[in-house]
């Protein structure tokens, strides 16, 4: 099988992959099936040692650490009732302006994002919070539902995120000058969505109408709501502003945040046992499974870059005529066609020891490919049939909401994202200006 053609090689391991999904076996395990079966079966039972050593590699990595206290720390601000506090500003600071409230979910998102690093955080929070509270003023049940998923979304790309994390241990990069880069694109996603949603209230106002005049606030009312901006962003700018500035590291970093988060509660008169104990058994359950699949995950692309089909495939395409743009294209359409299928982490343990070394012999700045990267992850996450998100939605929608009006509501931001995409691709400056000016 070593003397195998590398795109036979590929189709038999990732089509195995796919097979044991299909039939109902966890990502995790499948890529564990799939790759300890392909290093016994071509190496014998003394390759299982290769198979113990790389779990280890994965679970015994300081960066990590920092996984846990950044979920940590995002599940209890979101515990906390940080959510509902966000969405009664929201209510009274946008609510009079027609689409408001679907702009300033969209804001609510960015800020979920921004505490706990994952997108389903805001999806599902958002979609048991705002999306009631929304249908129930006459907004259009598609925009609202789009709204929250592709904010949702934004949990990829605005820092501190998990995926970003990952990326940095892959390809030793600074997590730092990550953070940086995924600053200023998740600001013109969040802004490319809040103009959408607010132009096309304006054009049709019947998508989201004003509240009632009677349920309005004044000036003083709506200055006063924002003091529930107050700890959560004290909390998330220290972070940033500590892991970009290398004041401490990530790890360090991640445990400041995690206790801000504890002390925030406590000071909201919000904290209690039970907050505590749903934080800690959620980011167990997150983190259990992570490792599992970052461990099947490692595994399977060891074997499949030991066979050597890997090494073939990157030095076909960097010898090969094709230019180099076509060569970014081939692969974010890859990131589309996988992210649809598997997680994100799934995707980045087996795909960035493939494609890394051809971005960087193509001459592309591999932070600025990480932000590529994550938007094309955003925009998988979002597309039927098998978007993540689309699920989460599925998962707490109103019986009203169905399958196919949650298909329905995520195409215009699709095709947003794609300009999103396009924007960071062909002006790479939007990522990199601020990693560049911190650190010169």
């Amino acid at each position: 099988m070593i003397d195998m053609d590398p795109l036979l090689v590929t189709a038999i391991m990732f089509g195995s992959m796919l097979f044991l999904m299909i039939i109902g076996t966890p990502l995790a395990w499948a890529l564990l099936i799939v790759g300890t079966g392909s290093a016994i079966n071509l190496w014998g039972w003394d390759s299982l040692d290769m198979v113990v050593i790389s779990t280890f590699g994965v679970m015994n990595t300081f960066i990590l650490v920092a996984l846990p206290m950044f979920i940590f720390m995002g599940l209890v601000l979101q515990r906390s009732g940080i959510t509902d506090d966000l969405f009664g500003m929201v209510y009274k600071v946008m609510g009079g302006v027609k689409g408001g409230l679907g702009a300033g979910t969209i804001l609510i998102c960015a800020v979920i994002a921004a505490m706990a690093g994952v997108t389903a955080a805001a999806t599902v929070s958002l979609g048991l919070i705002a999306l009631p509270a929304m249908l129930k003023r006459g907004y259009d049940k598609r925009l609202v539902t789009g709204a929250i998923m592709a904010g949702g979304a934004l949990g990829f790309l605005i820092p501190p995120s998990i995926t970003m994390i990952l990326y940095a241990f892959l390809t030793r990069e600074s997590i730092g000058k990550l953070f940086a880069a995924g600053v200023m694109p998740g600001l013109m996603l969040a802004a490319i969505y809040i103009i959408y949603i607010l132009v096309v209230c304006r054009v049709k106002p019947s998508l989201g109408p004003a509240i009632a005049e009677e349920e309005r606030v004044d000036w003083r009312g709506k200055i006063a709501s924002l003091r529930s901006l107050i700890l959560p962003g004290i909390i998330i700018t220290t972070v940033l502003v500590f892991t970009m500035k290398g004041v401490t590291s990530p790890t360090e970093a991640s445990v400041i945040g995690a206790v801000g988060a504890v002390l925030s509660a406590a000071v909201n008169r919000t904290l209690s046992l039970q907050v505590l104990r749903g934080a800690l058994q959620e980011t167990a359950r997150i983190m259990g499974m992570l490792m599992w699949i970052m461990i099947g995950a490692v595994i399977f692309s060891k074997i499949y870059i030991g066979l050597g089909a890997g090494q073939i495939i990157a030095e076909s395409i960097i010898d090969g005529d094709l230019s180099p743009n076509l060569v970014l294209l081939m692969i974010i359409l890859t990131y589309f066609l996988l992210g649809m299928f598997l997680d994100d982490s799934a995707i980045l343990f087996i795909t960035v020891p493939l494609f890394v070394p051809i971005i960087n012999e193509l001459g592309y700045d591999p932070v600025w490919f990480g932000i590529v990267f994550i938007l094309a992850m955003q925009t998988a996450y979002l597309t039927p049939p098998f978007g993540y998100n689309l699920f989460y939605m599925r998962s707490v929608a109103p019986p009203e909401i169905r399958t196919v009006d949650i298909y329905h509501s995520v195409t215009p931001f699709i095709l947003l994202q794609m300009v999103g995409l396009a924007l960071v691709v062909f002006f790479p400056q939007i990522a990199l200006w601020l990693p560049q000016v911190l650190f010169n």
